[in-house]
This record gives structure tokens, sequence and C-alpha cells, in this order.
């Protein structure tokens, strides 16, 4: 193939962005051969020109193919289709043909996103896109003076397996906890997991199997969209209106398809910041009892209510033990000692621990019963008071930033709780992962709002979290956004400006 001769059919009104489809287009042509090692590509310019679409989108497919080992770049000479690499995971190893079928599932997230988000971790750049609590939340002396209580009195036992299900001590803390939130249950319902994100996975390992239909609300947590992948699931997005998830969309979904799990966020939903009002979420009880799908709630934000009224856990307005409620305290005391939990009924939870047993045999111990020894101690509660008070500071500063520095036209949530604010951009401007690019350079880094979408879409949504950095950081990094905007906007229009050379 010579420079210029790109056979390509762009779909200018679909929800993918311009540039995802160009490196669509580009890896088929070179895992097929069509391109083949050290075929030379169009510059950036020409190729822009030639498609009729912005120069900035050609460069971030080619960055993100560069990195993905598809494309090598030589200064001076242009860019070229690399060497020798290995096969993608859908190319039969033996004869190189690729064995495509039609019921096939992705099985890993999207490689060339993570590659971008890594760019946030660069030095000097104000990362908004994280999805953990600032480390100056983290009780450390608290901690200290605990786990030397705990080897002090303990000795070699804090150091042993415990049993799959947890520290019994724990799990009656847990359910002590959980009572203060409207949640009944019994201290042999709790089971102890290696944070919320194992308790997701370990709930849908149980439940579903390789093909069964995963719901969600659309957008979603990007970690239940990992499982699915992984786990080789069918994952369905429901759309979300302003009281939470469309449920007349949502059964038509459940009379079509019969999916075997509902995924469901329902205070302070993670990307949008957004929480299901009390009537919705009796109704989505009813919905999911009538037709007996149970329900995964993930209560991890539920306690960061800094404003407006505390609504109840599915969990605790479940008549008919149709909701398994996951959370922990990995967001809101110390995500490093990954402890979270797992609140199902009987016939539920049996399944639950034997899966639990085969993943890890079990948590560590030590771990387990330092976070006991804190919640006894009543250190949660004081961190709760303490991180909400200052969580309403830093969103405050992100909002009157958001308004004094993002484009006219951006829309944006004002969240009650959580860590985020979800951030609309104008259709009429570049896409979020187009100005992702521009915004590292500038030194500042979000989450991409399409990651979070398990079916397409959220092209020009984004992620802040306020929550992960301090009020002057806050102001420094929104301005740095809208730089980052206004440039990358100037260089659309001064590249419609400029002939082809």
């Amino acid at each position: 193939m010579l420079p210029g001769e790109f056979n390509i059919v762009l779909d200018r009104d679909s929800e993918e962005p311009i540039y995802r489809q160009l490196i669509r287009f580009i890896r088929s042509q070179v895992d097929s051969g069509v391109m083949p090692a050290g075929t030379r590509l169009p510059a950036s310019r020409d190729l822009a020109h030639q498609l009729d679409i912005s120069r900035i989108s050609v460069v971030n497919a080619y960055a993100e193919l560069r990195a993905e080992g598809y494309l090598s770049a030589h200064a001076g000479r242009g860019t070229f289709v690399a060497g020798e690499r290995t096969p993608p995971p859908e190319m039969n190893g033996h004869n190189g043909r690729h064995n495509h079928h039609p019921a096939e599932l992705p099985v890993t997230p999207d490689r060339s996103i993570r590659e971008m988000m890594r760019l946030a971790r660069k030095p000097g750049v104000i990362n908004f896109s994280t999805g953990a609590p600032p480390i100056e939340f983290f009780p450390v002396q608290h901690l200290r003076d605990a786990i030397n209580t705990i080897l002090d009195r303990d000795s070699g036992r804090a150091l042993s397996y415990e049993v799959a299900e947890g520290y019994g001590p724990l799990r009656a803390s847990v359910r002590d906890y959980v009572s203060a939130l409207g949640i009944r249950c019994s201290a042999e319902q709790v089971m102890i997991t290696g944070g919320t994100q194992q308790a997701i996975d370990l709930v849908v390992q149980a439940i579903c199997c390789e093909g069964d239909l995963l719901v969600s609300e659309s957008p979603t947590y990007l970690g239940l969209i990992d499982i699915a992948r992984t786990r080789r699931l069918n994952i369905q997005g429901v759309p979300m209106d302003e009281d939470g998830i469309r449920l007349d969309i949502l059964e038509n979904l459940i009379l079509e398809s019969r999916p075997r799990l509902i995924y469901s966020m329902p205070t302070f939903q993670n990307p949008t910041g957004g929480v299901m009002s009390l009537h919705r979420r009796r109704q989505l009880l009813n919905l999911a009892s009538e037709y007996g799908v149970p329900i995964l709630e993930d209560g991890v934000y539920h306690e960061f209510r800094f404003q407006g009224e505390a609504l109840p856990p599915l969990k605790a307005l479940d008549e008919s033990g149709i909701v398994i409620h996951a959370s922990g305290f990995t967001k809101n005391l110390l995500p490093g000692m990954r402890i979270g939990y797992v609140i199902a009924n009987n016939h539920h939870h049996e399944r639950l621990v034997r899966v639990k047993q085969a993943a890890d045999i079990s948590t560590p111990g030590l771990n387990q019963r330092a976070i006991h020894l804190l919640l006894e101690r009543g250190v949660l509660a004081q961190q709760l008071e303490r991180n909400n008070r200052e969580l309403r500071r830093r969103r405050d500063a992100a909002l009157d930033a958001a308004a004094r520095c993002l484009p006219s036209g951006a829309r944006w949530s004002e969240p009650q709780g959580g860590y985020y604010l979800w951030v609309e951009l104008p259709r009429s401007g570049p896409t979020a992962a187009e100005l992702y690019i521009a915004a590292i350079q500038t030194g500042v880094a979000y989450a991409i709002g399409s990651v979070f979408f398990p079916n397409g879409g959220g092209g020009h949504q984004l992620r802040i979290n306020f929550g992960a950095q301090k009020p002057a950081d806050i102001e420094e990094g929104f301005r740095r956004l809208g730089h980052a905007w206004r440039e990358l906007t100037r260089d659309y229009a001064d590249i419609e400006k400029t002939p082809l050379m």
C-alpha cells in the first residue's frame, strides 16, 4: 500500500470517536497483512485532508498505535508499520489466520485507553483520573497503633490463614456497622473479601456463566466492565434519567434476554455521581423480584454524603432477598488494606464462600484484624465526618473552577456526595479522548467518559475526581484544562485554514 491509499469509510454520526475508528482500520490492515512491516503511512496532515477529518484525530490514532507496537516513527522519514510484534489474541498461533466467531466476546479491557491513562502518572500532572481517595485521608497513625496492638495480642495467629468467610469478629462488626444503614443481617451472612472489587467479581462468578447477560446502568463502573469482559459475559448498559436506571428499558431487556444479574450503584454512582430516587429504588426491587433477577448493589460510596437527604441502600429495602450487597473500607478508610465485604442470603452465601475459597483461600488475617480494631475504636466514624467536610470543600472548589474555566456550552453535575464531577463537553468541539492528549501536555489528566459505557457512547464526556486534589490544585487543574481546550480548538481552526502542502 502506498501512502495515501486509505480505503476507509468513517461513520461520522457514530458515538465512537473518529480517531478510534481510524485505529481499528489500521489495526485490521496490519493484522491481515494488507499493510506489511515497513509500509509507510501518510503524514498526519495529508491523511486528515484526504479523509476530511481533523489532524488531531490522526495524530492521536498514530500515537496510540505506536504505544501498542503497531507503528514506529522515524524522525525526518515518517511513520511506518512496525516489524515483528506479538500477534493479537484473535490470531491462531498455528497458521496466522483469524479465528472469528460471531458469538466471540471481548475478553480484555481497551488496551489503548489504558495506555493513555498511564500518561496521567507523569511528573507534574494534576491527576483527576483516579478512583482513589487522597493519601492525606488515610489514618496512618491509627493503623500503626492497631497493628502493633494486634501483633502484641495475637502474635503468630494474626499471620495465619483465616476461614474463607472471614475473621469472625470482623464479620460481626460489619453486621453492626451496616445495621446503622438499615441493613438487617446476621454475621453468618457476611463474607469478607479482598476489597469491593473482589466482592463484585465473586458475585459475578457465583451467579453467571460464560456467555450470560449482565445488565448495568450506563455509564457504569469501569471495574465491572473489566470483570464482565474477563469472565466472558455479555454486558448490556441501560440508560439513566434523573431518578436512576430506566425501568421501562430494563423490563423490556429482561423480557427479551433474561439477564442473570443486575448491577447497580444507587448512591453517588460512579462515574456520574447520581443518586437513585427512593421511589425508583422501590420500583427496581419490585421489578427484580417479579422476574427473579438478583441485584448486585455496589454501596462503596454510600456514606460519602455531604449534602441532601440520606436514602437507604437497596438491601435495607429488600424484603425478598433479591439484593446482594457489596461494599468495603477501601474508599472510606484504607484502600491498600483491601478489605471489602458482601452480604447475601444463605442460598447465595454458600456459593460465594466456595468461589472465594477457590480464588485465594482467605483474605489476609492481619489486615482483617486491623480493620476490625479500627472499627471498634470508632476510627471509621471519625474519618468519615472529617473526610466528608473536606470533600464538600473540594467539590465547591471544583464547581467554582468549572464555571470559570470550562468552555461555554459545557455541562456538569452538582454532586451531593462522592468523589466525582461528570462533565459533558460541547458537541461542536473535540471529543474527550482528543482533548486528553492536549490536556496531558498542559499538565492535567481526567478519566475519558467513553470507557464507562458498556456498549459505546460518552465521546464528549469526562470524569473529574475532585476528591483526589486539594483546592489549590483543583483550581490550577481546571485552569490547565481550559487552556488545553482553547489551544486544541485553535489548532482545529488552524488546520481548517491551512492549505495542503
